[in-house]
């Protein structure tokens, strides 16, 4: 086959019909893009335009600054969003079908001539395998309609939980706390509990020992725990006062105070946790430990209880005090003994202004006296003579070398001056 015979080929295929039936099928498709992109756009600048004019009236700049303003507001845009997203949805499924009907009407108009065939088969699709498309998307609808859910809502769907962040026509997209992004079919979906719509209720139950003054607990944790909601941090978000519910339970192991606080629901959670952390401290400031569920309860040697018990003393619990006493001291701990210190030799004093060695000596004669000397005079006796200046045992040459004096002629004394004063 030469090449006119190629081209007479491709001539007769490409007829003029053909050449209008692409040029259809291709404006069909540019059409179906540019509707879709206009539609779209009209979508996200109406929900756009609501978001901002909520965000305008409470006079905030984010979404999650809306938590501080009016409950409705909130709402207003989760469900706005909600909507845009479905509608999204719904524009493309909807130019999806139409193009492709379109399209196939433009290839062969018998395929579509034909009503009856059609709708055996849609009865057969419906009837086999398109009847659960069918319930998720009837079902969604129904969800976004009556408001059950939105975008940001934090739900329980059943098996999943989480924040939802995309509500579908067929398919809702809920993330859990551990960031596992679940699909769920909205034909699933037999109970909705949402989490955020409304208000939100944090419930603290505290369990007491027995033996605890409950009056005294309960007034303490009410007084921190109105302390806490009035604070600059937690006032905005709290809707009424903390109150205590009295005893939720009595056992043998320990006595269950609730207390409750009505919050905004983006703040349940964050005011729960520093609410726990400050009657905690609260409870330690009392003296009083939690009671644990499984408790070891000791005996003493005649099988009575307050044998074994702690002794109560009056003085209050000081932890500055129990920290110093982990701390070794070298006064108290017998395993720390002080390290001596050594003491540098005192040099010898150099004599008294207007004295000398041999003046001492003869003025004191006393302590220069080796040890079995005779004892000392009695009264009444005649004092025993001895020689001026020369004390027993040592020459003034031998002391004078041994106390030398010192060269400086402000407190070196002439030899031959005395102090007869």
């Amino acid at each position: 086959m030469n090449f006119d015979a190629i081209w007479l080929e491709l001539a007769q295929f490409f007829t003029v019909d053909l050449w209008l039936k692409i040029i259809n099928i291709a404006a069909i498709v540019i059409g179906a893009f540019l509707l879709r992109w206009g539609l779209h756009f009209v979508i996200e600048r109406v929900v756009g335009q609501i978001v901002s004019g909520v965000k305008k009236n409470q006079n905030v700049t984010d979404t999650q600054s809306l938590s501080v303003s009016p409950l409705a507001a909130v709402r207003v845009v989760q469900r706005t969003r909600t909507l845009g997203s479905v509608l999204s949805n719904i524009v493309n499924v909807t130019l999806l079908i139409v193009s492709v009907l379109l399209i196939v009407n433009i290839v062969n108009t018998d395929i579509l001539g034909s009503f009856a065939l059609l709708t055996a088969a849609l009865g057969a699709g419906l009837g086999f395998g398109a009847q659960n498309i069918v319930k998720d998307i009837l079902n969604g609808l129904f969800m976004v309609v009556e408001d059950q859910l939105g975008v940001g809502d934090i739900v329980d769907v059943g098996f999943a939980s989480g924040v939802v962040e995309t509500v579908g026509i067929r398919v809702t997209q809920v993330r859990d706390v551990d960031g596992t992004l679940w699909f769920v079919r909205n034909g699933e979906i037999l109970r909705v509990g949402n989490m955020s719509q409304g208000w939100a209720r944090v419930i603290v139950d505290l369990a007491i020992p027995y033996a605890s003054d409950v009056e005294a607990v309960q007034a303490e944790l009410l007084r921190v725990a109105r302390a806490l909601a009035s604070s600059r941090k937690w006032r905005p978000v709290i809707l009424e006062k903390p109150e205590v519910w009295g005893l939720e339970s009595i056992s043998a192991e320990a006595l269950v105070v609730r207390l409750v606080v009505k919050t905004r629901v983006s703040a349940k959670w964050d005011f729960a946790r520093d609410l726990r952390l400050h009657l905690k401290k609260a409870l330690d400031g009392l003296g009083i430990g939690l009671t644990p569920l499984n408790s070891v309860v000791m005996t003493g040697p005649d099988g009575s209880v307050n044998a074994a018990a702690i002794p109560n003393t009056d003085e209050p619990f000081d932890a500055a005090a129990e920290a110093a006493a982990a701390v070794p001291d070298a006064i108290t701990d017998p395993f720390t003994a002080p390290v001596p210190v050594r003491k540098k030799p005192r040099l010898p004093r150099a004599p008294r202004k207007g004295r000398t060695v041999a003046t001492d000596a003869a003025e004191h004669p006393a302590d220069e006296s080796p040890a079995g000397s005779a004892p000392a005079d009695k009264p009444g006796a005649e004092p025993v003579s001895k020689p001026a200046g020369k004390p027993a045992g040592k020459s003034a040459a031998e002391l004078d070398a041994e106390h030398p004096t010192p060269s400086s002629p402000k407190s070196a004394p002439d030899p031959e001056i005395r102090d007869d004063a």
